[in-house]
């Protein structure tokens, strides 16, 4: 990006780091509302990823690996 821009969260607006990126649809995601997949440990948003509240306990899965989870 330009120098003097900065990149905004996908979910909440604030001023995200140029390195955290959703995994999943590539969309900037903050510290805050960045999750991290239980299965595969990539940093994913809220919109591509789901909460598993199996035997195990709560569990995020992104899109790619809650395919898997039945």
């Amino acid at each position: 990006p330009p120098v003097g821009v900065s990149k905004a969260c996908s979910s909440c607006v604030r001023t995200a780091d140029v390195k955290e990126a959703c995994t999943q649809c590539d969309q900037f995601v903050c510290q805050n509302c960045s999750r991290l997949c239980s299965c595969c440990n990539t940093v994913t948003c809220s919109l591509c990823s789901t909460i598993d509240y199996g035997d195990v306990g709560e569990q995020v899965l992104c899109n790619g690996c809650s395919i898997f989870q039945v």
